[in-house]
């Protein structure tokens, strides 16, 4: 529901994907990481912008954007999120 809401905000990609392959480790892993309980899966996600300025003011947009839902079906205490800048693209 919110990747038209990203995209008409400068989002060039929404990419939202269910576990389907995850392994546990023993030192470390994605569940782990966001203390997933057994009855929860992880789901990774990430949105490319054209840049860091475009992404700054289309995250700010998105949060203001009413159509956002205020309940959403996860945990967001629980949810890791950064930037990242590409080094390769192939």
């Amino acid at each position: 529901m919110a990747a038209p809401i990203f995209k008409e905000h400068g989002a060039q990609s929404v990419v939202e994907c269910w576990a389907d392959d995850v392994p546990r480790g023993q030192h470390t892993d994605f569940f782990m990481a966001v203390k997933c309980t057994e009855d929860e899966t992880v789901v990774f996600s990430w949105i490319i912008w054209p840049d860091k300025a475009t992404r700054d003011a289309g995250q700010a947009k998105v949060i203001a954007d009413p159509r956002m839902p205020a309940d959403v079906p996860f945990d967001g205490k629980r949810l890791i999120f950064g930037g990242f800048e590409a080094i390769v693209t192939a």
